[in-house]
């Protein structure tokens, strides 16, 4: 099992590993959006790198590890590489983190905010697998993230589906290969529409990696966390979120309603697409919040997330959605 912050300290752990260490910056949050409060100023660009509060998060391997410290980190990528660097391991064997918990629990994944007293545990690359499953149904059950590195992984099992019945294939696992194809650096979307294209009535083969675990941690498979949580991670006000392009913030947490209008869209995400992306549906809510009428609306996310080639039905749900939690009907 994990060691906790409370580890007594050995003087004899290297730089990176530290025990029960104050994080600077304030209180853990969920939030994605609201105006940063980076040195007080909201609706003003962040300061320079150099006049940013440090920011400091603590760390473990969720099979087991000392406690590590790491900082200075934009991205997912740059927090991957920091967590290989404080264990002394390749970025690469990172399949995922959670927060607060070093279980493979699919509600407290890491996406792209940390709330800034969050405890982040990373799950490596275990045991390897390659199972065959026969699509008897047009639909597997199964429900595709991503960890914003490259590699797509379950999320959620539905009960009673086609993959339900193949008990080797687990919440958590990362799917490397389908049919012998190499599908590490391919975004989660791409996946869900791979599996979904495949032919009915045939076998097709997949290449897993599950993550590793402690001996004690070893317990029955899990289908998943039920979704109504994904969004509230961390208890307090301040977050810091993470952007593929340009610095982290350090943001406010979001309104009831960006609550609910994420969350709702998260579920259209995996109604229609079999995907769940919490960030994803953060950036359409930010995208849909001003926008006067649907086709203002479709206009601007074709703009903004067009690789995504969001069907005309699930943009029009989304923007219903939006309009609901606006009014208060959700």
């Amino acid at each position: 099992m994990p060691l906790g912050p409370w580890r007594k300290k050995n003087k004899s752990t290297k730089e990176h590993l530290v025990d029960n260490e104050e994080v600077s910056g304030g209180h853990a949050g969920a939030g994605s959006f609201g105006k940063s409060s980076v040195n007080g100023a909201a609706g003003l660009p962040p300061p320079p790198a150099n006049l940013r509060p440090k920011l400091v998060f603590h760390t473990q391997l969720a099979h087991g590890s000392p406690t590590g410290r790491i900082e200075g980190f934009t991205n997912v990528k740059e927090l991957y590489g920091k967590i290989a660097e404080a264990f002394n391991i390749s970025a690469p064997e990172i399949l995922f983190c959670t927060l607060n918990t070093h279980k493979v629990d699919m509600d407290k994944l890491l996406g792209g905010q940390i709330g800034l007293e969050d405890f982040i545990f990373a799950h490596i690359k275990g045991i390897k697998k390659e199972v065959e499953v026969f699509k008897r149904e047009d639909a597997l059950g199964l429900t595709i993230t991503d960890n914003g590195a490259g590699y797509a992984f379950i999320k959620r099992i539905k009960e009673g589906s086609v993959v339900d019945g193949v008990k080797v294939v687990c919440v958590g696992d990362h799917i490397e290969c389908i049919n012998g194809r190499n599908i590490v650096g391919t975004r989660h979307f791409e996946v869900a529409r791979m599996l979904k294209e495949l032919p009915r009535d045939q076998s097709f083969t997949l290449k897993l990696v599950e993550p590793m675990k402690a001996f004690e941690m070893l317990e029955p498979r899990s289908r998943g966390a039920k979704p109504a949580g994904e969004n509230k991670v961390g208890t307090g006000k301040g977050t810091l979120r993470l952007r593929s392009k340009g610095p982290a913030t350090v943001e406010d947490e979001p309104t009831e309603f960006e609550e609910k209008a994420i969350l709702k869209v998260d579920d259209l995400l995996e109604s229609y697409m079999g995907i769940r992306d919490t960030e994803l549906a953060a950036t359409m809510v930010e995208v849909g919040r001003d926008k006067k009428n649907p086709d203002e609306f479709a206009m601007a996310l074709d703009e903004s997330l067009g690789d995504f080639a969001f069907p005309d039905e699930f943009v029009f749900d989304v923007w219903g959605a939006i309009g609901d939690a606006k009014q208060g009907r959700l």
